[in-house]
């Protein structure tokens, strides 16, 4: 590896969002008289488009409103997060201890990526390197969204670690040519093996990942 800069997923990676998420949205499903436990809704919302999620909903349960369910979803999830959110253990020292440049890159639209650095004190080491997809248009597994934060690194993929929780965004990664961190307890076991991948399970392995890579002696000249 020669990693010079990091691609940081913000949900489940940063902030511990998507238990609230999950909780929230099988709470509303109910109220459409649908029954769908929290965890149930993390395995299939998990790191894939809102949209889609919502589409394979309605496929599923005809009777289901989804504009009501996204609009309710989109009204109570950001009052949720500024009184709820916490960071995922380790984040805060990860991020404050980095000493090469990062962004965020994140199927959520600014606004939710905003309020959640903001509730966890994150959003002042982001506040210029945001990547949402609702702004480049890609959405994980798409590779064209880790292309565009690379771009916004000034880094080529190949030097650029992103590090992800979900499969959409470990796919997007590793389809730029990135090398990729699968971050906690997600089964990435169909990732195993490749040069590129690695699992980290929390962010002292991530550490030690990023302590691996050779040392590049200084030019003196």
């Amino acid at each position: 590896m020669n990693i010079q800069g990091i691609i940081f997923d913000c949900d489940g990676t940063l902030v511990d969002s998507e238990g609230l998420a999950a909780q929230l949205i099988s709470l509303l499903l109910a109220e459409q008289g649908i029954e769908m436990t929290s965890i149930d809704v993390l395995q299939r919302f998990r790191g894939v488009q809102f949209q889609r999620f919502v589409d394979d909903l309605q496929r599923a349960h005809r009777g289901l409103s989804t504009e009501t369910l996204a609009t309710q979803f989109r009204a109570r999830s950001l009052p949720l997060f500024r009184e709820q959110l916490k960071p995922v253990a380790g984040a805060l020292d990860f991020v404050e201890a980095l000493r090469i440049p990062a962004c965020v890159a994140s199927n959520g639209p600014r606004s939710k990526i905003e309020t959640c650095l903001k509730s966890v004190g994150l959003h002042d080491a982001f506040k210029d390197a945001i990547i949402s997809a609702y702004e480049v248009q890609a959405w994980k597994p798409d590779p064209d969204i880790m292309l565009h934060a690379a771009k916004a690194l000034d880094l080529p993929a190949e030097q650029c670690l992103v590090v992800e929780d979900s499969l959409p965004g470990v796919e997007a990664g590793l389809s730029a040519g990135c090398h990729v961190a699968g971050f906690g307890e997600t089964d990435f076991s169909r990732y195993q093996g490749l040069a590129r991948f690695h699992h980290c399970r929390d962010y002292a392995a991530l550490q030690r990942l990023i302590d691996q890579q050779p040392r590049v002696p200084r030019n003196l000249n």
